[in-house]
């Protein structure tokens, strides 16, 4: 919940999950429709330090992980018929006989 004041408390577990204490700073990044909110440590700090041309390097090299990891499904995938089973084996088994 939003106070009056515009303030936001964090969940005990959140915070303990995430080592936040009083006077932490959080970063708050508009992430399309969502917000998205990340303690300000030494990983945000060291992404902060990180050239334009640095991350966008590192976002290639994400996207075409990603392409890989898409392909991968595409060719790979087995169906139910590859399975060895069919959905009658599963359920039912003609009991009623």
């Amino acid at each position: 919940m939003v106070t009056s004041k515009l303030q936001l408390a964090v969940p005990k577990a959140i915070a303990d999950q995430f080592g936040l204490k009083p006077g932490d700073e959080l970063q708050w990044t508009v992430a399309g429709e969502a917000i998205r909110v990340t303690p300000l440590g030494k990983g945000a700090r060291a992404q902060e330090a990180r050239s334009v041309k640095e991350r966008l390097e590192l976002f290639d090299q994400a996207t075409e992980r990603q392409r890989r990891r898409q392909a991968k499904i595409k060719r790979g995938v087995a169906g139910p018929a590859e399975w060895g089973w069919k959905r009658e084996d599963l359920y039912g088994r003609n009991l009623s006989d």
